[in-house]
């Protein structure tokens, strides 16, 4: 397992609509091992591909917060949601990719996903709480749709100025 660099926003591959996975891989399967290392290293609950510069319609989640719990890792290939709730929640939302800035955003308090797993098998379940909120905001990013896409234009140009800022002193600081 190899722990990946995550992209930042700005980067015009976190706006690219992903290409469905067509069989599982050895390839595919060290990239869900290496995204699951890099998402607790992050640490953070969710990632998804094109996070790491793979524009393949893969991501991974864990959103077991209880830290006496067993780890609950996730690995969903192709997934789209079959069905949503009415009932919407409001959660404050962070990004790998838009690191120490968070906003809240409104989204079905429960769906149910439908997706591929590693086993080559097909797989459904429905999420609720955190764990809904978090793969409706990886599969955002499987369509090129960033959490800050859901909150204010005027909020949304700080957030990707400050980005950009930290971008520059990233680069700055490697030179």
């Amino acid at each position: 397992m190899t722990i990946r660099p995550i992209l930042l926003h700005p980067d015009p591959r976190l706006k690219k609509v992903t290409e469905p996975v067509a069989r599982i891989t050895p390839e595919i399967e060290a990239l869900a091992a290496d995204m699951l290392a890099t998402m607790y290293d992050a640490p953070g609950i969710g990632l998804a591909a094109p996070q790491v510069g793979v524009l393949s319609r893969i991501f991974v989640m864990d959103a077991q917060r209880d830290p006496e719990a067993e780890p609950q890792p996730m690995v969903l290939i192709n997934p789209e949601i079959t069905w949503e709730s009415e009932t919407q929640n409001v959660y404050e939302e962070g990004c790998l990719s838009i690191p120490d800035h968070y906003a809240e955003v409104t989204r079905p308090a429960e769906v149910k996903v439908n997706w591929l797993g590693l086993d080559g098998k097909s797989h459904e379940q429905e999420f609720d709480g955190l764990w809904a909120t978090c793969a409706q905001h990886e599969i955002d990013h499987l369509d090129g749709v960033l959490f800050i896409d859901h909150i204010s234009a005027m909020r949304r140009q700080i957030i990707t100025r400050k980005m950009v800022k930290l971008k520059r002193e990233r680069a700055r600081d490697l030179a």
